[in-house]
């Protein structure tokens, strides 16, 4: 298929529709505009519906509501608009009911800036909203990565019958790059699709709501809902943490990344091999669940330490890295924040410092 070149935020929304979703609402926040911005022309093309919201909770709701009828539905916000819609997600997973968002994320905490960050590690993988529920979070380094993730969070999501996060930041959605897109779902394949929901969604009468006592207050049964944790609970252990390996075998020192920051740090790790530096690069493709098992392959013998480099300050992506390493090399960072985008030159400075002690 030929390639194209897109923005990063377009891409993300074209790839949903191909993958059938044909409901969205939203909310403006900068950087993720270009996201509602292309639903609202494409979605009436197929016959989907587009909504933008009065705020961010209500949108939300909607998203609740659409996929709850068996419709794929997505929505997408940035960093402050994302803490808004967290009851919301939580109710989704409370339910069970298959959604996709998308975080372009930006700095903070609060309303914070408008540029790129990654200050929304811990919302993302430990705190997308109340209860302790947990969604497959994944986090692109390239626009192209950002669309086959996409593609495939809506399969994710109706195996799972979760929410599940695309994690990337104004760097990603807003960056042009060539992309190769995926085959369009048939208006039939999409009908499918929602077909094949109709045992749960919800279709317009009198449903049997004995095992969904959550939706009626004054009837919980706490035994019920303490099955439905642990049935949560089982299927969360069934995924399988995706990450890069790249040139650890012999390094002297590993940088630990995901995201935007991972792609620059690569970069660095390029540079440095040339000069004889040996450097190698683990980066999560998924942080939720964390690949801990990709920090057994460093050779501890010969390296003399850990980079964790993120846009986010204090460091976040560090306390996952610190359970991966687990006391076997020291840690240190490499950070930036406020909408100060991670540099090349910071990293291999940084990587210098180490190799030097």
């Amino acid at each position: 298929m030929a390639r194209v070149l897109m923005k990063g935020c377009e891409a993300i929304a074209e790839a949903a529709v191909r993958a059938g979703c044909r409901f969205f609402a939203g909310y403006p926040i900068t950087p993720q505009n270009e996201i509602p911005e292309y639903f609202s022309r494409r979605l009436p093309e197929v016959g989907g519906t587009f909504v933008q919201g009065e705020s961010e909770v209500a949108s939300i709701n909607m998203v609740y509501g659409a996929a709850a009828g068996g419709t794929r539905a997505m929505t997408s916000s940035s960093s402050p608009g994302i803490a808004l819609k967290s009851e919301g997600i939580s109710y989704c997973a409370a339910a069970r009911v298959p959604m996709v968002y998308a975080n372009i994320s930006r700095g903070g905490p609060g309303v914070g800036a408008i540029q790129p960050a990654q200050q929304d590690y811990f919302q993302a993988t430990k705190a997308s909203g109340n209860g302790g529920f947990q969604m497959l979070v994944l986090a692109p380094s390239t626009v192209q990565e950002a669309v086959d993730m996409t593609y495939k969070a809506f399969d994710y999501a109706d195996r799972d019958m979760n929410p599940v996060l695309i994690l990337a930041d104004g760097v990603i959605g807003t960056m042009m790059e060539p992309v190769e897109l995926p085959e369009m779902k048939s208006d039939e394949e999409v009908a499918a699709i929602k077909a094949s929901k109709d045992k749960w969604a919800c279709i317009g009468h009198q449903l049997d709501y004995a095992n969904r006592s959550w939706i009626q207050p004054g009837q919980w049964d706490t035994k019920k809902m303490q099955q439905w944790n642990e049935d949560a609970a089982a299927m969360y252990q069934t995924w399988v943490p995706e990450s890069e390996v790249y040139m650890v075998e012999d390094a002297e020192v590993v940088i630990a990344s995901y995201g935007i920051s991972a792609r620059i740090a690569k970069s660095a790790v390029d540079i440095l091999r040339a000069e004889g530096k040996k450097v190698g690069l683990i980066r999560a493709i998924t942080v939720n669940p964390f690949p801990y098992d990709a920090f057994d392959k460093i050779n501890y013998d010969i390296c003399r330490g850990v980079l964790d480099v993120e846009m986010s300050i204090p460091a976040q992506f560090v306390a996952d890295v610190d359970r991966g390493v687990h006391h076997r090399a020291q840690i240190e960072t490499c950070l930036c924040s406020g909408g100060n985008i991670m540099s090349r030159e910071a990293v291999i400075e940084a990587v210098n410092k180490m190799l030097e002690k």
